[in-house]
């Protein structure tokens, strides 16, 4: 019988903490709600395209700032033939903790097929 009775209260033992850890789970999770970086970057591209009507091919920059997010989106503008002509852009995305955009402007566009013209040093 006393075995029974150890076993029981080990088994009601367990279960409380089980729950007591769910519950920080949950607790845990909604404190960290915020979206990781690969949800950012999804969240991103998928608002500025709506926004522009033009879809991001890549992201050449992204960093986390203390507002939020900051991107760097390249999108296709102007489609040519051939490929090389087409006219790409790459665009400044804001976004706040939570991934919403916030603001965006267009920083430079250029022809698919060019080199950077930016010249690095003196």
């Amino acid at each position: 019988m006393a075995n029974a009775r150890n076993t029981e209260d080990s088994k009601g033992s367990q279960e409380a903490q089980d729950s007591r850890e769910s519950r920080k789970s949950t607790e845990n999770t909604r404190a960290n709600k915020r979206p990781g970086p690969m949800e950012v970057l999804r969240q991103a591209r998928g608002q500025l395209a709506e926004l522009t009507g033009m879809e991001a091919e890549s992201v050449s920059s992204f960093t986390q700032t203390e507002e939020g997010w900051a991107l760097e989106v390249e999108v296709l503008e102007l489609e040519r033939v051939p490929d090389t002509m087409s006219l790409m852009a790459s665009y400044q995305v804001e976004l706040d903790p939570d991934g919403q955009l916030t603001g965006y402007r267009r920083v430079r566009r250029y022809e698919r097929g060019r080199a950077d013209g930016r010249r690095s040093g003196g």
